[in-house]
């Protein structure tokens, strides 16, 4: 963080700073156990624990200020809403970084591959600072951009959406010089009445973009190519078509080959890009790549460096297509992190083609946050393994049990499916299945724990 006063802090949030504070605030942090010396310690209040208990924890790490909502004994800047004042504090030093210099602010959203567009970002631009995990909410979006300095000339910014007008209130933090939407799908469909509220949630990434702002959108999604309408300029990306599109995909061991062909302007021939391969696992990472690969070439980036240092990139975040091959020859791909039903059948056809024609495990848990859409939606996940002829499934969790009562009401397949209540009951249960050549997929929404099962996997067990 660029380096700012106290006092330039309290007037930034509108809070009265209660005392007389000559200092300056180096970064900004919510856990106490990660506070620097000069850091600003902000003290939420959640459902289980209160921030202000652990000021004192705070500034024996060397917290210069503290952020809270009630008194406490320590420099602080008292707001009504430490939430809110955090956003303040987020808008108002960004736009003292946009006045002072050239930083370009990018923005993603989508139903599935927001993370996994920002790894490749955090990769593929120079003197670019990107969220840690998934920082992509109220709280963690704002603690990114606090995250910038002088020396920042790219701020890539997740931005999820739970509901209608929670994009809305992350651009009016961080207005967007890049706005980019890949997918629409039933993520969160708990909090809408249709997959349509869910795209227009979306489309305010797009309404969120400065004048002269540009949307990146993916030309393949029937609810996302229609954002170009909002849009003073907009760039779609497709396989096959768009402004940017992806000709010749083909895989090996489910890393995805191409080409890219970059539309002329006014005129001039298209830019062909070479064939490359891939680093990261699943064809339907050739829509994050192409995404990513748009923004460097927006953010003028060589065309032909940006999409080799694209390629290039591996997965950063944890349990996010991650493979790993075992020593005892078996293959785990860990996907744990979060789910959804096109992330899932996409990671279940990666499991497909890693495996290469060896035997297939899938140990899936509970997709979150559906409502009363979450039985249906873990039927067609349970036919999808008997489609997809997965060879053996382990189903984990009473969330997910609609899938393995639909696979086995599908076919002739109550020996290849498993059901268990646990994790320890699944771990015990691949120990006794589990042998050279399996290629192992581990998926869940993050909630359902399964992802501690891939950690075991990954370490060794089994």
């Amino acid at each position: 963080m660029r380096p700012v006063t106290a006092q330039w802090i309290a007037n930034a949030v509108g809070g009265t700073l209660a005392a007389d504070v000559d200092t300056l605030v180096t970064g900004v942090e919510k856990d106490s156990r990660a506070v620097e010396p000069g850091f600003l310690y902000v003290a939420f209040v959640g459902e289980r624990v209160d921030g202000h208990d652990y000021v004192p924890q705070a500034v024996a790490a060397g917290a210069a200020l503290c952020l809270v909502s009630e008194p406490v004994d320590a420099p602080h800047v008292l707001v009504a809403d430490v939430q809110a004042a955090l956003g303040s504090l987020a808008r108002a030093y960004l736009a003292l970084l946009r006045a002072e210099g050239g930083i370009t602010v990018i923005g993603i959203t989508g139903s599935n591959g927001k993370t996994t567009t920002k790894d490749l970002l955090s990769q593929a631009l120079p003197d670019v600072v990107a969220p840690v995990g998934s920082f992509n909410n109220e709280i963690g979006m704002p603690l990114t951009v606090l995250r910038a300095d002088d020396s920042t000339r790219h701020l890539v910014l997740e931005m999820g959406a739970s509901g209608l007008g929670h994009i809305d209130y992350l651009t009016s933090i961080a207005p967007l010089d890049v706005a980019v939407a890949l997918t629409v799908g039933t993520a969160h469909m708990g909090e809408y009445a249709s997959p349509d509220d869910v795209a227009v949630a979306k489309s305010e990434i797009v309404t969120g973009l400065v004048p002269g702002g540009v949307a990146i959108l993916n030309a393949d999604d029937a609810r996302v190519a229609p954002m170009a309408a909002l849009a003073e300029r907009a760039v779609l990306f497709g396989i096959g078509h768009g402004d940017l599109a992806a000709r010749g995909v083909t895989t090996d061991r489910g890393r995805a080959s191409l080409e890219v062909v970059r539309a002329g302007e006014d005129g001039a021939a298209p830019l062909e890009l070479p064939r490359r391969t891939l680093s990261l696992v699943g064809e339907h990472h050739v829509t994050n790549a192409l995404a990513a690969l748009a923004v460097c070439l927006e953010c003028g980036l060589d065309p032909e460096d940006a999409w080799e240092r694209v390629a290039a990139a591996g997965p950063v975040s944890a349990h996010r297509m991650a493979l790993t091959e075992r020593a005892d020859g078996v293959t785990i791909i860990d996907d744990a992190y979060n789910a959804s039903i096109e992330s899932m059948r996409a990671a279940l056809r990666a499991l497909k083609l890693v495996a290469e024609g060896g035997r297939t495990v899938a140990v899936l848990g509970a997709i979150l946050e559906l409502g009363e859409s979450s039985v249906s939606i873990h039927e067609q996940i349970g036919t999808d393994l008997v489609r997809l002829r997965i060879d053996h499934a382990i189903i984990v969790g009473e969330g997910a049990r609609p899938a393995y009562v639909a696979a086995v009401r599908e076919g002739s397949w109550g020996d290849e499916a498993a059901y268990v209540d646990t994790i320890g009951e699944a771990r015990a249960l691949l120990e006794d299945t589990l042998r050279a050549g399996d290629t192992v997929l581990v998926k869940a929404s993050h909630g359902s724990g399964l992802w501690e099962l891939a950690d075991q996997l990954v370490g060794g067990v089994g």
